[in-house]
């Protein structure tokens, strides 16, 4: 594919987005690959990463070995991912504990469109594509429904976090950071991002680069052998991950970070929420979310002591995340 240098800033772009996608629990920078044309690339030019590229590097040289490896394309692509994920994961961060119920709705949108969008390339629709789809949902929801881990702090351990992770970060529908959290990995690699940890950073880059290479041959062989099959199992993770981004949530059990004793979240305070609690409280590190539910805006509102669900304004911002997807496929195709 011949790009020119406007094509390859724009690559970055959506790299950008992918970043900052990834670097919320919750949202998949898969289907931001997906949405805006570069997802069966990606995977392809991944899974090209073998010993034939150092063989072409011996005997044809550098410029061959970099035509061969589509280097430009992952520069410019992994460019934008890394500038966007560690620059966002802090303002992730301040988003998800000030303006919780905004921020989600802003992605609840956005991964709306994107059911859409995924499940219209699907041309061809049978009873398997149907199942396929039905068993994404489910899977994706039993994912977003399990209890998150204690932390573990065990630098090794981010190696393995890195393997799992990566391959969530590139399925359209499972959050690669969500996973995280789920091993209890999320807040030591946010911790290592903001102290500039080398060693954590560079344990868990390795784990994700080796989940990466083995994990994107199994997707080019789905996508080779099963193409609508696979896009209706991307398709029901996305919309099984609905669960995960609905902004109004009850909180079940949270765990104590002093004591890392997992504990009934219901009368600890008036608040029913912990997000409602620590916004009141300014107090973000006593507790961590273990289990949580979805609810509706006005049950939200009366186990929160009558909480302002700010229901207007996160209709709205649910409209921008879908004009969002809309935006990006749009570019996407008019890239192509």
């Amino acid at each position: 594919m011949q790009r020119r240098l406007k094509d390859y800033l724009l690559v970055s772009l959506k790299g950008m987005a992918m970043g900052a996608a990834d670097a919320v629990p919750g949202v998949s920078g898969g289907t931001i690959a997906f949405i805006s044309g570069i997802y069966e690339e990606l995977i392809t030019t991944i899974s090209g990463v073998n010993l034939s590229l150092l063989k072409t590097l011996k005997s044809k040289g550098f410029f061959a070995f970099w035509k061969q490896l589509n280097g430009n394309f992952l520069l410019a692509l992994l460019s934008g991912i890394i500038i966007s994920f560690v620059s966002f994961m802090r303002l992730a961060k301040y988003l998800i504990e000030q303006h919780t119920v905004l921020i989600w709705s802003f992605f609840f949108g956005l991964i709306i469109a994107s059911i859409f969008f995924v499940g219209k390339q699907i041309n061809k629709w049978s009873a398997k594509t149907i199942i396929a789809l039905i068993l994404g949902a489910i899977i994706a929801f039993y994912i977003t429904s399990l209890p998150s881990l204690a932390s573990n702090t065990n630098s090794y351990f981010l190696f393995i976090a890195g393997a799992i992770a990566i391959c969530a970060m590139i399925l359209p529908g499972i959050s690669g950071s969500f996973i995280l959290v789920i091993l209890g990995a999320y807040k030591t690699l946010s911790d290592a991002f903001h102290d500039f940890d080398i060693k954590k950073i560079a344990l868990f880059a390795g784990g994700a680069i080796v989940g990466l290479l083995s994990f994107s041959h199994v997707l080019k062989w789905l996508f080779k052998n099963y193409h609508n099959t696979t896009l209706a199992i991307l398709t029901g993770f996305i919309l099984g991950s609905l669960n995960k981004v609905w902004p109004y949530k009850k909180t079940v059990s949270v765990m104590e970070d002093a004591t890392g004793k997992v504990v009934e979240f219901t009368g600890i305070s008036k608040y029913e929420t912990l997000s409602v609690l620590q916004q009141n409280t300014l107090d973000f590190e006593t507790y961590k979310t273990v289990l949580e539910q979805s609810v509706l805006p006005s049950t939200f509102s009366q186990i929160n002591a009558n909480t302002n669900p700010q229901l207007f304004l996160a209709i709205g911002l649910m409209i921008a995340g879908f004009l969002t997807i809309f935006i990006l496929e749009k570019v996407g195709n008019k890239a192509k």
